[in-house]
């Protein structure tokens, strides 16, 4: 039996803070269809990453977005441009035409010319000031996940995340904070195909959220890209930094902020120098000059160019508030004094580490 494609949201994530409502959205093609059963009529989808390879293929949409109020009047519409990779990146303000936007509609305008195909209907999260934010890692601070050998990268690829054990005390730690009004972000570098598992994880585990980043490998093999490079596939300070930059702007700066991580990577090192701007404010530009050196970087001249735009504009905003800010790296027994002790050999961050609270896990 041959199956249509059409577009489809893979992925869809609306920010509402009190100046503008912000927007990640990414649209593939689905062509995989679903498993129903016979007698209950029940959906089965099965989610493990190696279904979602798919999502490799490149495909670029034009997107037509129509906002309405509370009252379903239409206050705003705009037709947008993916890239060659179906992602859409979007700002807009709360109030047009005196009217406050409460609900977005998508419809893909493209695929079929002529005809709008409806993508959903979504409302934004809604952030009030003051607003609080908490910002967890996946691999090694969630899951205890294994990818060092090609037989534990196939094992990853071919089982669900629940295979994985649970690190019970960071996923405490994020649920205590959504109990407690916090919006949860999750930032990994794993591959964007992981998408759909871990949110199903994350569902399990009762963390009910769809504001999930992950790193598009389909950049890093682009000949056309110049944004990630074969080097992001070890090297993960500037992915990290950049989009844990965005999405404190999506969030325009939560007044209460919360970073979870691991200390096997560049969480600790990230989280300092996001610590360096929006609580130490320190001068982006010598941020920049310092980072730019550093092996755990590796910038490349577009990267540097990015970077610092990026340091300016969260400095710019943090210059404007007072800001509570959390860092939970999580380690084990083994090497919690290394990782504790491990110094950065930069004067302003090494000097913060006494507030990251270290916990074993």
């Amino acid at each position: 039996m041959r199956f249509l494609s059409r577009p489809k949201i893979n992925n869809i994530i609306i920010i509402k803070n009190p100046r503008d409502i912000s927007g990640r959205v990414s649209i593939t093609l689905e062509k995989v269809p679903k498993k129903q059963d016979f007698k209950t009529k029940e959906i089965h989808h099965k989610s493990s990453p190696w279904q979602n390879l798919n999502l490799f293929n490149n495909h670029d949409f034009k997107i037509k977005v129509v906002c309405f109020n509370s009252k379903s009047e239409i206050q705003y519409t705009r037709v947008f441009n993916t890239d060659r990779y179906g992602n859409l990146n979007l700002k807009i303000p709360c109030n047009n035409n005196h009217g406050e936007i409460t609900s977005l509609q998508f419809f893909e305008v493209s695929y079929n010319p002529g005809i709008d195909l409806h993508l959903g209907s979504f409302i934004p999260v809604i952030l009030n000031s003051p607003n609080k934010v908490i910002i967890s890692d996946f691999d090694k601070t969630l899951v205890d996940t294994r990818y060092s050998t090609i037989q534990e990268m196939f094992t990853s690829l071919r089982n669900p995340i629940s295979y994985f054990p649970t690190i019970e005390k960071s996923l405490e730690v994020l649920q205590l904070a959504i109990k407690s009004g916090y919006t949860p972000f999750i930032l990994s570098a794993s591959p964007h195909f992981y998408e759909k598992p871990f949110r199903d994880w994350l569902y399990q585990n009762e963390v009910y959220t769809s504001n999930i980043f992950l790193k598009d490998y389909r950049k890093i093999f682009s000949f056309f890209e110049s944004e990630l490079t074969p080097k992001d596939l070890k090297t993960q300070g500037f992915y990290k930094l950049t989009e844990l930059i965005n999405i404190l702007l999506m969030t325009d700066l939560a007044d209460k902020l919360i970073l979870i991580g691991d200390g096997f990577e560049s969480d600790p090192l990230v989280y300092l120098v996001i610590r360096a701007i929006i609580i130490e404010k320190i001068d982006p530009w010598k941020i920049w000059k310092t980072l730019k050196m550093m092996e755990q970087f590796k910038l490349t001249k577009p990267q540097q160019t990015k970077l610092l735009t990026s340091l300016n504009l969260l400095a710019a905003i943090a210059s404007k508030k007072k800001i509570s800010l959390k860092i939970y790296i999580r380690c084990f027994a083994e090497n919690f004094e290394e990782i504790k002790n491990r110094p950065t050999h930069v004067d302003f961050l090494d000097r913060q580490k006494e507030n990251i609270f270290y916990y074993v896990a």
